[in-house]
């Protein structure tokens, strides 16, 4: 397999050449042992072919998609996924009045201006569950409101009326590592574009766009299946490591092949590539380290919510309990002033 890659892309080096330009330097070989063998193993496959580059780890996602640097791979891909073609005018910054989130298990998050004005915030999240719909129209909301600021702003400098009209479409656009249970729930499904609509057929334009990709879904949807489509090339590209797929990628669509260039180009760069890959570990073992935390939250609320529930239960059994008990001291005491009544009826009958 990795002979077969090494015959696309001549940059590909052994095995043995990477662990000897390692061993020979001793502040790459410190970094290297104090990976987990595992570790050290997924770094030494990528280098050498035997698997794909993680291109979901944020530094090599902005390595080769940087739209910077390189703007026609981004806007490429965001023009088949959003259905038009989009030119990237600017990369926005992600500080500012953006909605801060720190417990997110985030991968990569960019914000782009396209020429016409329209937003949109690309994110790769690592586990679906901490990118709920209700975060998704946060997200939304707050690149509207910076459009709405910026537009604004620019009206007044330059003494125009404001107008709505003026403001432009906002994109959500999230790429899901592992996807959450409710997108499982619509089956066979990776792709989702979010519509609005009103029941009467009233046609207005709202401008907050939402498009979800399941990228362990469509793994799953492409097995045993050929790549037939563009998309389909960039969503395979994104998601697999596996040489056969990445060698059928470059056949079928040779732009592919530019960018696996520049992946290999810089697994030769040893202590960039290294230094990369060293980040990518510790944001794992973060977001690692958090998505268990949440996990034990989730079981710790989900414990405490069933023992109030239990709680509430046994009270309402005591209640009833008590009440019942209450009922039969009155049918006690009832059947014991019947009991006198009758002896004090029997010893005043002048018969007996």
């Amino acid at each position: 397999m990795a002979n077969r890659l090494r015959n696309y892309f001549p940059l590909i080096r052994e095995r043995k050449e990477v662990l000897k330009e390692i061993g020979e330097n001793s502040g790459l070989y410190a970094v290297f042992t104090g990976w987990k063998p595992e570790q050290q193993e997924e770094f030494l496959d990528f280098c050498t072919g035997m698997k794909g580059v993680k291109i979901l780890y944020d530094s090599f996602f902005k390595e080769v998609m940087n739209p910077e640097y390189t703007p026609g791979r981004l806007n490429r891909f965001l023009s088949l996924l959003i259905g038009k073609k989009v030119t990237i005018r600017q990369v926005i910054p992600n500080d500012g009045s953006r909605i801060a989130d720190e417990n997110t298990l985030l991968i990569t998050d960019i914000v782009v201006e396209f020429e016409e004005g329209s937003l949109a915030n690309v994110e790769i999240q690592k586990i679906g569950y901490s990118f709920p719909g209700e975060r998704s129209a946060c997200y939304s909301a707050d690149l509207l409101l910076r459009q709405y600021k910026r537009v604004r702003d620019e009206k007044n400098r330059t003494k125009q009326k404001f107008s709505y009209k003026d403001i432009k479409n906002v994109y959500i656009i999230v790429l899901f590592d592992k996807s959450a249970r409710e997108f499982h729930a619509v089956l066979g499904k990776h792709l989702h574009k979010s519509y609005w609509g009103f029941d009467t057929g009233l046609e207005v334009e709202l401008l907050q766009n939402f498009i979800f990709i399941t990228l362990d879904i469509f793994r799953k949807n492409m097995e045993n299946k050929s790549i037939e489509n563009e998309l389909d090339a960039w969503l395979m590209f994104f998601s697999s490591e596996d040489p056969e797929r990445i060698i059928e990628l470059i056949d079928k669509y040779p732009m592919f092949r530019e960018m696996y260039d520049d992946i290999y180009e810089l697994c030769r760069n040893m202590e960039k590539v290294m230094g990369m890959f060293s980040k990518e570990l510790r944001e794992l073992d973060r977001n690692t380290v958090q998505y268990m935390i949440d996990e034990m939250q989730e079981t710790i609320d989900a414990q405490a919510a069933a023992l109030e529930a239990n709680e509430k239960k046994l009270e309402a059994e005591r209640k009833r309990h008590e009440e019942e008990l209450e009922r039969e001291k009155a049918k006690y005491a009832e059947a014991l002033r019947c009991i006198e009544e009758l002896k004090r009826k029997s010893s005043s009958d002048p018969l007996q």
